[in-house]
């Protein structure tokens, strides 16, 4: 649909119209504008002074972003499902729709670039560790989020690197993304209660705890905590998870956060997210 910027902004005047079909119709063709539509909604919405249409401009802001949010990521998971970054951008757009792809992407690259410094990597796995270990959170500053564990920015990835504290999860991510770069056999865990990293190399396989600033642990020390949380051992739970397990854990850590505030619209948009990542359709919170 060509239309130019005055018949737009002609379109987002109509928001104000308490016809229901009017209502309908304006919507359907500004919905049709796609990203271009949100960016004249949002130079309209600045400039409006009736509280009725500011409010119906940032609903249905919100409602497009989403909807291209949707889109984006069922794309991801068709196409891109080896990209890790990407699906942590698009999990903060969410809450950040103006977010860009790069921004994220130099930022990484930058820790990546403080952390290859002087790494050695000829040496023991344990040693592999420790070297790791001490860039991120000796020299990087970077931890967990003990004080405010429930709070929604440890699950959005921008978030956490501004801020340099994350969750379980979100701490291992970024792990992932230097350690990828780096080429070492350093992978996502899918561990019941806790997200955590396994160095895997042939026969040679220990487990590493991020929100406890890379703490080594052993198959045994694992097998130990299940016992004391009464959780029946699975092979499963030991090996090396793919880039789809790590989003669906990202959206239910997400979605944990608003369920704790009680947040119904955020919990039923998190529920929908979920079911286009899920393999059949069907989220499982």
């Amino acid at each position: 649909m060509n239309l130019n910027p005055a018949e737009i902004q002609a379109l987002i005047s109509l928001l104000a119209d308490d016809d229901t079909e009017v209502l309908r119709h304006v919507t359907a063709k500004l919905r049709e504008l796609g990203e271009e539509g949100i960016t004249f909604l949002e130079q309209e919405w600045q400039s409006v002074t009736d509280t009725k249409l500011q409010t119906r401009i940032l609903n249905l802001i919100h409602e497009m972003q989403f909807e291209l949010l949707q889109e984006r990521l069922h794309t991801w998971k068709q196409l891109h499902q080896d990209d890790l970054l990407m699906v942590l951008w698009l999990i903060s757009t969410y809450m950040y729709p103006s977010l860009a792809y790069n921004t994220l992407r130099q930022q990484v690259d930058h820790i990546y670039l403080e952390v290859s410094r002087n790494f050695e990597e000829n040496v023991h796995p344990y040693e592999i560790i420790k070297q790791l270990n001490y860039s991120f959170f000796e020299k990087l500053k970077f931890g967990p989020n003990k004080t405010d564990f429930h709070s929604e920015n440890n699950s959005m990835f921008n978030r956490v690197l501004e801020n340099k504290k994350g969750n379980p999860i979100a701490l291992c991510c970024l792990y992932l993304l230097v350690t990828e770069r780096m080429k070492l056999p350093i992978y996502g865990v899918n561990f019941p209660n806790l997200f955590l990293l396994t160095y895997k190399r042939g026969d040679q396989q220990f487990y590493v705890n991020a929100f406890n600033r890379g703490l080594i642990l052993s198959r045994s020390d694992i097998s130990n905590y299940l016992n004391t949380l009464n959780i029946q051992v699975n092979e499963a739970f030991f090996q090396p998870c793919n880039n789809l397990d790590i989003a669906r854990r990202m959206i239910r850590n997400l979605y944990s956060s608003f369920e704790a505030q009680s947040k119904t619209q955020q919990m039923e948009e998190l529920h929908l997210l979920l079911s286009i990542l899920s393999d059949d359709g069907e989220a499982d919170i």
